[in-house]
C-alpha cells in the first residue's frame, strides 16, 4: 500500500474533537476527584473539629491558596500537555511561584519566631505522616485525571504523567487540609510541597504506563 492511500484510509471519517467533550471530561475528572478526596478524607480521617475557629485565621487561607493555585497550574499544564505539539509555555514558572512565596514566608516566620519555637514550626505535630496521607488523598483525582487523559493524545507521556500527579498531589492536600491542624508557614513550605512532590514523582513513573495510546 503507498502511503498516500494509507494516510487517505486513516483519515476518511475522521472529525474534529468537539471542544466541548473535552472541557466535559476535565470537568468530571477534576470535580469528581476531588469529591472522592474529599470523601476518602472523611471517611479515613475526619474533619479537624477546630476548623470552624481555623477559618477566621489568615494561615488557614494562605495554606488553601497554596494548594489551589498549585492544582490550578497543574491542570493548566495538562490541558496542554494533552494536545500533541502545544508548549507548556510559561507552567513552570507559574509553579515555582507559588512555592518561592511560601518559601519566603516560611523564612520569614523562622527568623521571627523565638528559637525554642522554630522546631515545632518546621515539624509540628504531623510531619511524619502528612505528605503520605496527602498522597493517599491525591489517588482518587490522579485516576480521575489520567482517565480525562486517555481519551486525549498525550504525547510526553512522562511530562503529562508528572504534571498530573502534580494536580492531583494538590487536590489531595487541599482535601488533607481539612483534616491537619498545621497552619505554619515552615511546616506548609516543607511537607506539604513533600506530599505534592511525591505524587508528580510517582505521575512521572506512572504516565508512560498509564497514559500509553
Amino acid at each position: 500500500m503507498k502511503t498516500d492511500d494509507l494516510v487517505s484510509m486513516l483519515s476518511t471519517g475522521a472529525e474534529p474533537v468537539d471542544p466541548k467533550r473535552v472541557a466535559w471530561r476535565y470537568v468530571l475528572a477534576v470535580g469528581g476527584g476531588s469529591l472522592a478526596a474529599l470523601a476518602l478524607m472523611a471517611m479515613t480521617l475526619k474533619v479537624n473539629p477546630a476548623l470552624p475557629q481555623e477559618l477566621s485565621e489568615p494561615m488557614f487561607w494562605v495554606r488553601e491558596t497554596f494548594c489551589a493555585s498549585l492544582g490550578m497550574i497543574g491542570i493548566v499544564g495538562i490541558t496542554r500537555l494533552a494536545r500533541p505539539g502545544r508548549a507548556l509555555g510559561s507552567i513552570p514558572v507559574g509553579i515555582a511561584l507559588p512555592v518561592l512565596a511560601m518559601w519566603a514566608l516560611a523564612a520569614l516566620t523562622l527568623l521571627t519566631a523565638p528559637s525554642p519555637s522554630r522546631a515545632h514550626l518546621i515539624f509540628g505535630g504531623t510531619a511524619r505522616v502528612c505528605p503520605f496521607l496527602i498522597a493517599m488523598m491525591a489517588t482518587p483525582p490522579f485516576f480521575a485525571l489520567v482517565w480525562a487523559l486517555r481519551g486525549l493524545a498525550p504525547t510526553r507521556l512522562r511530562l503529562t504523567g508528572g504534571i498530573a500527579g502534580l494536580a492531583a498531589g494538590s487536590i489531595g492536600a487541599l482535601a488533607y487540609s481539612l483534616h491537619c491542624p498545621e497552619l505554619a508557614a515552615p511546616f506548609i513550605g516543607i511537607w506539604y510541597l513533600l506530599g505534592i512532590t511525591i505524587c508528580a514523582t510517582l505521575g512521572v513513573w506512572a504516565g508512560p504506563r498509564l497514559l500509553r495510546w
